[in-house]
Formats: C-alpha cells, structure tokens, sequence
C-alpha cells in the first residue's frame, strides 16, 4: 500500500487490535471499580483507541482530549507542543490518559507536566501501541495494549503526512 511517497504493508488486522483494546478496557476497568475516572486522549492519534476503549469500557467515566505535536513526517522534532489543553477541572479527579503509541516518550514527558502542577487524585497511562526498545523514560506505562518493533506504522489512527489514520488495519513501513 502507498501512502505519500512511502510503501507500508500489513501488519496487525483491526480484531487483534480491537481485541487487544477490549482486554485493556477490562483491566483498567477492574482498577477503577466504583470511580469515575477522566480519560484523556491525544490528539489526533488516540480518537480510534478512545472510541473503541470507550465501547468496551463497562462502567462511568468522562472523556477529554488534548492535542500535542511533536512529529513531522517520520522522525519526532524533540520539541513538544500543546496545542488543545483539557477544557474540564482535572482537580481530585482520576485522571487516565489514553495515548495512541508510545516511542520516546517525549509526549508522554509533556503530558506528565502538564498534570503534575494539578491536584489530582491519581494519573495512569494506557497505551494502544507500544515500542519497548525506543522508550528510554522512568515513567510507568500501566496498560499496554500491543507491543511493536521499533518500525515505523500507520492506520488504526495514526498517520504519516496525515494520511492513513482511517485505515482499520495497522501496516508497516516496507523495507525497499
């Protein structure tokens, strides 16, 4: 498959991922049991994860995004920007931020700041996408859905030059 001036091809199919999304949703239901947590997506990557978390998700919960960038084409900038800031009072509340991958870890690193001057009762991380041997940071992911070789990916919400995020399947960049 082409997309822009690249060649992906297959390599998870949208039931593995949705499975794995549902087994997630599970488990972070069965630690919030009788709370109300605030999911928080990034923005524009997580909005398939959230939906389908959503879906499976079993009991009350509130949800809101916040956008950061911090990758031009295939490589990350270093430089992380907030561009949408959560619009609710996060103050005492669950917070539980459901990213779409996680490499680096530079997102990650920002999203931490910015709840961390909060008060807030407790702040987990779920990931839909995870590449252990990029991430290099002392932050605990709680809940992972899938991990990935260090390749580079796209669909199921994630993009290269904002193409392919409405893909259902997750492809990978093909070695030419």
């Amino acid at each position: 498959m082409r997309i822009a001036d690249l060649e992906f091809e297959p390599f998870l199919d949208q039931s593995e991922i949705e499975s794995a999304i549902e087994r997630v949703a599970k488990e972070v239901a069965d630690d919030y049991l009788n709370k109300t947590p605030l999911f928080v997506g990034v923005l524009n990557g997580s909005f398939r994860f959230v939906s389908e978390f959503i879906k499976h998700y079993p009991q009350s919960c509130e949800v809101s995004f916040v956008k950061l960038s911090s990758y031009q084409g295939l490589s990350s900038t270093g430089i992380v920007e907030t561009l949408l800031d959560v619009s609710e009072s996060v103050e005492g509340r669950d917070i539980v931020v459901l990213e779409d991958i996680i490499d680096s870890g530079r997102t990650l690193q920002e999203l931490i700041h910015l709840f961390s001057a909060q008060n807030i009762s407790s702040f987990a991380i779920a990931t839909l996408f995870f590449k252990p041997s990029k991430y290099k940071k002392e932050y605990q992911i709680n809940y992972k859905a899938i991990d990935l070789p260090d390749e580079f990916v796209v669909g199921y919400g994630l993009d290269y030059k904002e193409k392919g995020r409405e893909l259902n399947d997750l492809y990978i960049l093909k070695n030419s």
